[in-house]
């Protein structure tokens, strides 16, 4: 299997490694070496906390929606608070995966699955209608490369299909009332709820797999598969079994209809030959039904393993994965920006301090990606470790950075100091 990889905002490096890439580069003297992980251990730490605090936020939202939730509530949430909290978690929910470095997969981009040839054989059918809201996120888009085996190895065939490193789904099923006025009975799934979703190496053409209430349908060569030497079958059981049987019975018909003079005998012998005929169609219709049947649950096992190797999580869980991607996503990124920023020997504009960071990453570890200057920028600006002259900016010295890090991190609670100015007025 050969992969080619598209240029992405994701960086596919974990935090420490991207660390140990800026040592490797050996611009820093030793000193400052000491002084850049310092750095790099208080700015992790500020992100860490930030990110916390935003993760407690989508669980109080969630928390009225939770279906694997263990815990009471001791509070009842009306429908209006309902709205409002279901609004504020797909706001929030969208900035971390953002912030995680995910693209939103537009309804063009499910149509145009939808319309794909399935890489596992498999035709899905999706009732959109049933969503009251869809949101598609992915991260981590390659090209790779399969070889599809036929007709029992005799036909071999390599073919290409985009594949997502990661796929995260929201769906909000609508309301009870409307499947009922749908006649809708006996589903799966629980009207109102909110399902989510974390899927990993999806292809792009079978993203119709992820949706709860998929259906599998017969492909064209299946129903020809099954239907044609059932017909053949049916022909052969109807001449061989029913073939005399059938003509008696015509006789009999036609007589009592007048089309014919002679009367028609029928004996026990001739009852007994059109029950067994019957029963053997009977057995014959049976046998189909359930050829039928046994191809549709292959299919289904089929795209149920499938969804079992490729779920990675479900719920409130997949809150903490996301949450742990953003975290390192925005420590890369103000890692980056600031290190090219300290070894640079002037100041640079955002395009120019752009293309160093890509390029150094392409060249010398084969990693193109889109790097995201505008928002690494700007955390450094949030955090005051950077100073613009015009369209140039320059950091601010290593050690300078650390001091204001560390005068952040001592502001986030100033509890200890009130309660001693207090205590010193007594």
């Amino acid at each position: 299997m050969a992969a080619s990889t598209r240029s992405d905002r994701f960086i596919p490096f974990t935090k420490s490694d991207v660390i140990e890439m800026c040592m490797k580069d050996a611009q820093l003297a030793e000193a400052e070496a000491e002084g850049f992980r310092d750095f790099c251990r208080i700015l992790e730490a500020l992100f860490h906390f930030e990110f916390h605090a935003r993760l407690e936020k989508l669980k109080a939202c969630y928390g009225p929606f939770n279906p694997d939730a263990d815990t009471r509530r001791i509070f009842n949430t009306s429908e209006s608070e309902k709205k409002n909290l279901q609004k504020l978690l797909v706001s929030e929910m969208t900035a971390v995966l953002d912030a995680a470095n995910f693209e939103k997969v537009t309804a063009e981009d499910l149509q145009q699955a939808l319309g794909e040839e399935s890489l596992f054989q498999i035709r899905l059918e999706v009732d959109f209608d049933d969503f009251e809201d869809v949101i598609f996120f992915r991260r981590g888009e390659s090209i790779k490369e399969e070889t599809l085996v036929k007709l029992f190895g005799l036909s071999k065939k390599t073919f290409q299909f985009t594949n997502y490193e990661r796929v995260a789904i929201y769906i909000k099923f609508k309301e009870k009332s409307y499947f009922d006025s749908q006649e809708r009975k006996n589903l799966y799934f629980d009207p109102g709820s909110t399902i989510i979703k974390l899927f990993h190496n999806v292809p792009k053409a079978d993203l119709e797999m992820l949706f709860p209430n998929s259906k599998v349908r017969m492909k064209t060569i299946d129903k020809i598969i099954i239907g044609v030497p059932a017909a053949v079958s049916g022909m052969i059981v109807l001449v061989t079994k029913l073939g005399a049987s059938l003509l008696l019975v015509g006789s009999v018909i036609s007589f009592w209809l007048g089309l014919k003079d002679q009367e028609v005998q029928i004996k026990q012998q001739h009852l007994i030959a059109l029950g067994a005929g019957l029963g053997t169609l009977g057995g014959f219709l049976f046998r189909q039904i359930n050829k039928y049947k046994n191809r549709k649950i292959k299919f289904m096992k089929a795209l149920s393993d499938n969804l079992y190797f490729k779920n990675l999580d479900n719920n409130a869980g997949v809150f903490y994965d996301l949450i742990d991607a953003a975290e390192e996503e925005e420590f890369k990124e103000a890692v980056l920006a600031y290190y090219f920023l300290l070894t640079a020997k002037e100041a640079l504009t955002k395009k120019e301090l752009d293309d160093r960071i890509e390029n150094w990453l392409a060249e010398r570890w084969d990693s193109h990606i889109d790097f995201e200057i505008g928002d690494a920028v700007n955390k450094l600006q949030r955090l005051e470790l950077i100073e613009a002259d015009a369209d140039h900016l320059r950091c601010v010295p290593l050690s300078a950075a650390k001091q204001q890090l560390d005068k952040i991190w001592d502001n986030f609670f100033k509890y200890y100091q009130a309660n001693k100015v207090s205590r010193d007025l007594k």
